[in-house]
Order: structure tokens, then C-alpha cells, then sequence
């Protein structure tokens, strides 16, 4: 019994003296797209002449909500028109998290219509001239079509997925110019608009559907899109203090209020409105695009008000795509670059989209190429991989850990709830680069392709 008993400790610690570790690859050619590695890779002594990555979980930094994309209008339209076995194959292929699922655990939905729905509409369209500011005519008919039933099956298989609204427009009876595209919200009726988002909400909540958070309007300094509006920030903040904060309080709502929603190079606007002590009580932080401006703009937000969150929202990627140069791009400063400064998600837009780049409304975006292409068949496009290369392993929960950065090799660490550590790392460079990653004193030697994505798991 003695000597089994010493056997068995020997082997347990041997077993955690080298310690397992997965790889999932995606090459720039596509030699390898989000593939297990057959390779036995275990932790040890060894050492290379190449740069090292330094993992330690003892250094810890936000909490990741999740990594997913814009279940935009059109997106819901062309996954409702599938056949039931075909969508429901694909569905669990993008949210469940066992076998070859991506286990995506974020979506991003519009209030009303976005630029990529086949039309535009709110949820309360009058004639002209009229108006309802008790929202009496409020309706969620348009979404009953295609977007709540495909959540509805979303949520069957992955119950917890967070959801973020973001409005593209008011109705046009509440703005300035009385039309989809562009102009202000009517001072009179930010009343009116603060019940128009309390009555998504819970009617919404009624169809089964939790709205974890929503950001005021999309974009809100582009009112060239079809549809937008013109916020600016002295006027979100007085729409959140004196109205939204405030009928959210006494409707006894907890979805988050996240301001902004627009790109990295205008730091000073998410700043200004948290500055505003009535406003910041009812915000719980702000989020990004990145069209404009330098991820790292995000750490400068953190770093005047560090106890709001930050999240990353929406980038796309324009048709038809170039997939090396569209993984390294996203990769380095999205999955990567978003979350080492702070993000608590990583959003691309879009999911979905025909071969044509289709739907989208009349001025809508015309080039947004959906990460899956839905047509004769289903194409997995960069945006996929790029997402999958995170949400499938970094689950909601886990929590950034320190790593360094070296050389060309980009790089970010996570521990899961489970108590794994996920380490996503791009070789920037064009030639092959040998490395080591170390964790806890043992030591991992790797090779990676150059314009390679690697996500190693232990």
C-alpha cells in the first residue's frame, strides 16, 4: 500500500511538473483555420535563443464579459430564412462551446433599425405630425419577424449570452429634422426617448430576452449614416442625468447605461460626460469603435476614471476581405489590442450578410462583409476566426493576467473561471518566430508563422 501510495505521488508530480498544454492555429494562407493541434506540448525546462512571453496570473486586471459580433436586422433576416436543420446547425456552430463550436458570448442587437436592416424603422412610426410621448403606440412587431425568434433560439443554447442595444436612430418624430438620417433630438422629447428605451427593456424581458446593457446611439458624431443622429456630449450627458438615469431608477431597470459608442480618436467625449458628477451615477462606462484613433486611447479613458468599464463595440470588415491582412489587423488590435487596455468585450461587426454584402438600407454600409456569408452556402469569412480565436476559450468570467509584450509578438492572457490559462499570441513579422512562453518557472519552446494566430490553452 505504501510503495502504490509513493507511486501515485510521484506521478502527480511529474504530471504537474509538465504541464499539458493545447494549441489551436490559424495560418495566414489558411493552411490551418482555428485547428487543434495534434502535437503533445508540455511545460518544462527547455530554452530557446528567441524572445520569452512572461505569463503570471498572480498580476490581474478587468473581468471579460465575452467576444462576439452585431446580430444585426439583415443578419437575423438571412439565419431566419434558413432551413430549420440548416439554422439550427449553424446556430449551435457560433454559440455552443463544446467540439468544434466557437461558443460566441456576446451579441451587439439595434434598438430599431441599423444601416445593415433591409429597411428603416423604430419602434414607434407615426403619421407625420404626430406624436405619442406616452409611448401608446410603442411596438416591437418589426423584430417578431426575425431577430426575437432567432435570440429566442440563441438563448436555448446559450442561456447566459450578453446582450448590448445600441439605437441608430429615435423616431424621426423626435428629431429636429424629422427625418432617419441625421439631426438632434428634441430637448422636449428626451422624456419621451427615455421611455421608448424603458419600454425595449422590458418588453424585451417579456419575450424571454435580457438586455444587459445599452449605449445611447450609435455613433452619435456620424449623422451620415442611414439612420443616425447628432449627439453631442453636453446633451447625452443631459439626457442621461435628467432623464434616462432617472426613469431607469424608477422603473427599477438594471440594464447597464454605457455612453459613446463611437471611435478611439475622440477620448475627450466619454471623459467630458463622466466629468459630469449627476451623469456618472447612472453610467457604468463607455464604448469604442475604431475607424478613428488609437486603441490605446481606451487606457487614457480608464485612467481619468477608472472605476467605469470600458467595452469594445463594433469594426468592421470591408468586402471581399483580405485574410491575412484582415486577421493581423483585428487580431493585434481588437482580441489583443481591446482587452489590454481595459476592454471587457471585443465586438466585430457584422455576423452575417449575403454574397452580395446584402441587406442593408437605402445609404446603408454597401462593403461590410458579415463574418459568415450566407448564400447557396455558408462561407466562414476572417471575422470568424478572428472571434473565434478568443470566445471559444476565454470564456465570460475570465479575467485578464499579465503577460508581456515582445518583439513582433502581440500577445494577451486570460484565466478562465475554470482555472485555465488561455494565451492568445500573433506573430506580426512575415518570417517564422521561435519563442518560449513561461508560466510558474516551466517554460514552453514554440515556433509560429509569420501573419500566424496561435491559442494555446494550459
Amino acid at each position: 500500500m505504501k510503495k502504490t501510495l509513493t507511486f501515485l505521488l510521484c506521478f502527480v508530480a511529474t504530471l504537474v511538473k509538465a504541464q499539458q498544454a493545447e494549441l489551436w492555429l490559424t495560418n495566414a494562407d489558411k493552411s490551418a483555420l482555428l485547428q487543434k493541434q495534434n502535437e503533445s506540448l508540455r511545460f518544462g525546462n527547455e530554452k530557446t535563443d528567441g524572445p520569452t512571453i512572461f505569463v503570471d496570473d498572480t498580476k490581474r486586471f478587468q473581468t471579460m464579459d465575452g467576444f462576439g459580433f452585431t446580430l444585426t436586422g439583415g443578419s437575423a433576416t438571412l439565419i431566419n430564412q434558413l432551413k430549420a436543420a440548416e439554422k439550427a446547425e449553424l446556430l449551435k456552430e457560433l454559440f455552443a462551446t463544446d467540439q468544434n463550436n466557437i461558443g460566441v458570448s456576446y451579441l451587439r442587437v439595434s434598438i430599431g433599425a441599423s444601416d445593415l436592416s433591409d429597411h428603416v424603422f423604430t419602434y414607434n412610426d407615426l403619421a407625420n405630425g404626430e406624436t405619442d410621448p406616452n409611448m401608446q403606440k410603442f411596438s416591437l412587431i418589426e423584430e417578431q419577424k426575425d431577430l426575437i425568434p432567432v435570440l429566442k433560439q440563441i438563448l436555448k443554447i446559450n442561456p447566459a449570452i450578453k446582450i448590448l442595444g445600441s439605437p441608430w436612430t429615435p423616431p424621426v418624430w423626435m428629431k429636429t429634422n424629422g427625418n432617419s438620417k441625421g439631426g438632434s433630438l428634441k430637448p422636449e422629447f428626451y422624456q419621451a426617448y427615455a421611455k421608448y428605451l424603458v419600454r425595449y427593456i422590458q418588453d424585451m424581458q417579456k419575450e424571454g430576452i435580457r438586455i444587459d446593457a445599452i449605449t445611447i446611439q450609435n455613433e452619435p458624431l456620424h449623422p451620415g449614416n442611414n439612420p443616425s443622429l447628432l449627439m453631442l456630449p453636453s446633451e447625452q450627458a443631459a439626457f442621461i442625468k435628467t432623464n434616462l438615469g432617472p426613469a431607469f431608477k424608477a422603473a427599477a431597470i438594471k440594464t447597464k447605461i454605457i455612453l459613446y459608442d463611437h471611435n478611439a480618436d475622440r477620448p475627450d467625449y466619454p471623459i467630458r460626460v463622466l466629468n459630469d458628477a449627476e451623469a456618472r451615477k447612472y453610467i457604468d462606462g463607455s464604448a469604442f469603435h475604431l475607424y478613428g484613433g488609437s486603441i490605446e486611447a481606451l487606457t487614457e479613458v480608464h485612467e481619468a476614471h477608472p472605476d467605469k468599464n470600458l467595452y469594445f463595440t463594433e469594426q468592421w470588415i470591408g468586402a471581399p476581405g483580405n485574410f491575412a491582412g484582415d486577421l493581423k489587423w483585428h487580431v493585434k488590435n481588437l482580441i489583443i489590442g481591446a482587452p489590454r487596455n481595459w476592454s471587457k468585450n471585443v465586438l466585430e461587426w457584422n455576423l452575417a450578410a449575403d454574397p452580395k454584402q446584402n441587406p442593408h438600407t437605402d445609404g446603408g454600409c454597401t462593403e461590410c462583409l458579415g463574418a459568415i456569408t450566407i448564400g447557396n452556402s455558408i462561407i466562414r469569412n476572417p471575422a470568424y476566426y478572428i472571434v473565434a480565436h478568443a470566445s471559444k476559450f476565454a470564456r465570460p468570467g475570465s479575467v485578464r493576467i499579465s503577460s508581456n509584450t515582445t518583439l513582433s509578438l502581440a500577445n494577451v492572457a486570460f484565466k478562465t473561471p475554470a482555472g485555465k490559462t488561455v494565451l492568445i499570441v500573433l506573430n506580426e513579422s512575415n518570417k517564422p518566430q521561435v519563442f518560449t512562453i513561461s508560466s510558474k518557472g516551466k517554460t514552453l519552446s514554440q515556433s509560429l508563422n509569420g501573419g500566424s494566430v496561435a491559442t494555446y490553452i494550459w
